[in-house]
């Protein structure tokens, strides 16, 4: 019998795969919060970082129990290099205010994406697989006692569903960690393996600029929160 060719890689494939490398290791050699900014800052395999006016790192309390996660900056958190400052920032500090509680003491928040995609489009999947070991070690550094995923997008990359959010607000989730270190890869059909893995609670909040243009809904975010 003979063998099929095996078929060649794309170029861009293979430049992806190189990029993710590349991440993962900057990721896993950041031994604090501070170490994986400057990684962050230094690292050139993501297009978006040359379109970007800031890396958006995190805000609020490092030392916080919570820790939330959204998608990606937009225009003006790439102006002020913080996550959740334009309006829908307002309206999520609202949202917290709402419940006796506020970002500069109980929360800590970082964004799946560090930089802004052009004209706040959503960001591409090679995109955010490059920037997927960042988010990843972001969690482990900062080690947050509950995670909140605020919105589908960062829902569906770090618990690696496909659920849409009406299954998924209003619940709860294992979000593993590796005893190692390392963090499954979750942006993919298969579900993290967590065997030896710890976990963190995590849930799904609406997002707001969702809210905005969905005002009914908001009683809803309020149920959650």
């Amino acid at each position: 019998i003979t063998p099929l060719p095996r078929r060649p890689v794309a170029p861009q494939l293979k430049e992806t795969q190189s990029h993710i490398e590349d991440a993962k290791k900057l990721a896993q050699g950041a031994k604090t919060l501070s170490e994986l900014k400057t990684a962050l800052e230094s690292f050139q395999g993501c297009a978006l970082k040359h379109t970007a006016m800031s890396t958006v790192f995190a805000d609020g309390n490092a030392e916080a129990d919570i820790m939330l996660i959204g998608e990606a900056p937009g225009a003006d958190e790439d102006r002020q290099g913080l996550p959740f400052v334009g309006t829908s920032g307002q309206l999520l500090d609202n949202m917290l205010y709402a419940i006796g509680k506020t970002r500069k003491d109980d929360f800590y928040i970082a964004n799946v994406i560090p930089w802004r995609p052009p004209g706040n489009r959503p960001p591409t999947t090679e995109e955010t697989r490059i920037c997927l070991p960042f988010i990843q070690r972001h969690i482990e550094l900062k080690n947050p006692k509950v995670l909140i995923f605020i919105g589908a997008t960062a829902a569906k990359t770090l618990l690696g569903t496909k659920e849409g959010m009406s299954k998924l607000r209003g619940k709860w989730f294992d979000y593993p960690v590796g005893e190692n270190g390392e963090v499954t890869e979750t942006l993919s059909d298969q579900k993290p393996d967590q065997k030896n893995a710890k976990t963190i609670p995590a849930t799904v909040l609406f997002h707001p600029s969702y809210l905005l243009r969905s005002p009914g809904q908001k009683k809803h975010a309020w149920e959650d929160l």
